[in-house]
């Protein structure tokens, strides 16, 4: 193992040793799933990948369902029957309808890359290959926007992540390519880190402290 892998085995290892010991967790999720919330605004995707947390990661799945559930409030406020019925009814069978769907990964065994199914708040789950909730028996969906668990994140918009190179293989075979956007508290910035010739930087990355790279 060259010192380079070990450095960066060492750097993972710190970094998730931190973020399962935030002493102030809860306000920094609170704040990030604020930040995400009005990011969300300005975007048109109807179809978002995402992830299940592991390792003290943050969760995005709350801020994406509101986002999910906006789309139905508003639909339904807007049409006479909403006016007339509770708009928060069917709020899933509305999602559909209005085609805000939310995408969660399963690990392709063969091609080591990301197969993204519908998820939604009460669908079945079962472990993946890795013992990670995954949907079950539910629509294989494309994003176009795509939210990536940062471990550390540096300048210019590169991610560490595991080590795994999932998301890499995945982004180079997905046609068109989604907007990706890494999540991170933003203690996990790592200042000094050196890209290898195989990143690809994100397109933005958002933490608790706003949007602190790309658009």
């Amino acid at each position: 193992m060259s010192t380079r892998s070990e450095d960066k085995k060492t750097l993972r290892q710190r970094l998730v040793q931190e973020r399962q010991q935030l002493p102030d967790r809860l306000e920094r999720i609170a704040r990030l799933q604020h930040v995400m919330r009005l990011w969300l605004m300005e975007r048109k995707d109807s179809v978002i990948g995402a992830y299940w947390p592991i390792k003290g990661e943050f969760d995005p799945l709350p801020a994406l369902y509101r986002w999910q559930e906006d789309a139905v409030l508003g639909s339904s406020i807007l049409s006479p029957e909403g006016r007339k019925e509770n708009p928060a009814v069917n709020v899933l069978a509305g999602a559909h309808e209005n085609q805000r769907r939310i995408g969660l990964p399963v690990v392709n065994k063969e091609h080591k890359t990301l197969i993204f199914y519908s998820w939604y708040p009460g669908c079945p789950m079962e472990p993946d290959a890795y013992d990670i909730p995954k949907p079950k028996d539910t629509a294989i969906v494309v994003p176009t926007l795509l939210f990536v668990p940062c471990l550390g994140y540096a300048p210019g918009g590169y991610r560490l992540g595991y080590g795994g190179g999932f998301y890499d293989r995945t982004l180079a075979t997905l046609q068109p390519k989604p907007f990706t956007v890494g999540l991170a508290y933003s203690n996990a910035l790592v200042p000094d880190f050196q890209p290898e010739p195989h990143d690809v930087p994100l397109d933005a990355i958002l933490t608790d402290a706003g949007l602190v790279f790309g658009a």
